[in-house]
């Protein structure tokens, strides 16, 4: 990104203000990002493990299998889940406040003795699988806001610090040349002015 100013002082002094604000923003924006990247490795590390205890249960229970063909499923079903929004380093993510299960009732005495736990099992499930989802969720998010946050790092350190410091550099020079050169010149007519005044 070519940087436009011009050789005076005020384009100086604006460019000046603009490296000012951006090397004030980059350690904020670095903290950020650290601590966007923290967040992120904790959503996805949550999400494994809910994805890994829910595998567990899957496999503890696979010798059920059989047994949840005589499984009534409007025993139990979702009604609702409720979120709420929370903010990570100014992203918005979504916090799991609680999931509640439509259950119908049953006689306990005529049905199979494992209904009840296949009822609390799938509960269990469905808030493993549910969890999962929502902190891969807050991960895709988060993630998101940090790629967006290291380009911005790296538009700072890399393009627009670099640029504005040899923008300044060469309307200084400038600067100091147009100086020098007008100095020059005006020993020059001095020296012709007290030449001819010598001669006159």
């Amino acid at each position: 990104m070519a940087i436009k100013f011009q050789y005076n002082k005020t384009s100086l002094g604006e460019l000046g203000k603009q490296l000012k604000m951006r090397q004030k923003a980059l350690p904020t924006i670095k903290s950020k990002e650290s601590a966007l990247r923290l967040e992120v490795k904790k959503a996805k590390d949550t999400a494994e493990e809910y994805r890994e205890e829910f595998d567990s249960l899957s496999r503890r229970y696979d010798y059920m299998v059989a047994l949840w063909g005589e499984f009534d499923a409007d025993l139990i079903g979702i009604e609702d889940v409720e979120l709420s929004v929370s903010k990570i380093a100014g992203v918005r993510i979504p916090v799991l406040r609680e999931i509640k299960f439509r259950e119908k009732s049953y006689d306990a005495f005529s049905s199979p003795i494992w209904i009840a736990d296949g009822v609390e099992l799938l509960k269990r499930i469905a808030t493993l699988q549910i969890s999962g989802e929502v902190y891969d969720r807050k991960t895709r998010l988060l993630d998101f806001a940090r790629k967006k946050t290291t380009q911005k790092v790296n538009l700072y350190e890399k393009v627009q610090i670099p640029g504005y410091e040899d923008a300044i550099r060469k309307i200084k020079r400038f600067l100091e040349d147009e100086e020098n050169l007008s100095k020059s010149a005006q020993k020059i007519v001095k020296t012709k002015h007290e030449q001819s005044q010598e001669e006159a």
